[in-house]
């Protein structure tokens, strides 16, 4: 950390004034501060590099305004609006594109077998093939399969045994397995 200050204050000394050091008074704050400062950094961001970053360019913008500033009383307040205001630019500035999260929002890739439009035309053959059942079948494969209900409460809502059932929907299913619509599924 103290070395990329170091590094980013000597180059903000090169591009304002090759080889000279003309503000001794800068170091020595930025040696007595920059712990409380840092502090303050951290608690824009929610990562540490990201907090030495911000720092480190708020101090670049200090140096470079140091001869403006005319109260150095005040410089604890410069560099905190300096920082304040880098970060804000910073999240104006960030596009984001993507955000991490526990579960990927894009739809699973569809494979070749997967395509939505078979999958509705599959699911018109079905309700065509049910169609063609007598009334008693298609209403028991319909609350069997359908409805997700069970053996037992499918023979209670029609008033018939579990047995009849059973063999209704065995029927049935042959029924819907010899249709040609659906012989493609197979």
């Amino acid at each position: 950390m103290a070395t990329a200050m170091a590094t980013a204050m000597a180059t903000a000394m090169a591009a304002a004034k090759p080889q000279t050091f003309p503000y001794p008074s800068f170091s020595s704050y930025v040696r007595a501060r920059q712990p409380v400062l840092l502090r303050t950094a951290r608690s824009l961001t929610a990562n540490p590099s990201d907090a030495e970053d911000l720092l480190q360019t708020a101090l670049t913008k200090t140096y470079v305004a140091w001869e403006r500033i005319e109260d150095h009383r005040a410089l604890d307040g410069y560099v905190r609006r300096a920082l304040l205001n880098t970060r804000t630019s910073q999240w104006r500035k960030r596009k984001v594109d993507e955000f991490a999260c526990d579960e990927l929002p894009e739809p699973e890739p569809v494979l070749a077998g997967d395509d939505p439009a078979e999958r509705q035309a599959l699911h018109d053959a079905m309700w065509r093939a049910i169609m063609k059942l007598p009334a008693r079948q298609r209403a028991m494969v319909v609350l069997r399969y359908y409805e997700d209900l069970s053996e037992a409460q499918t023979a209670e809502v029609l008033g018939v045994s579990v047995g009849t059932v059973k063999s209704a929907v065995s029927r049935a299913l042959g029924k819907l397995r010899e249709d040609p619509e659906l012989g493609i599924v197979r």
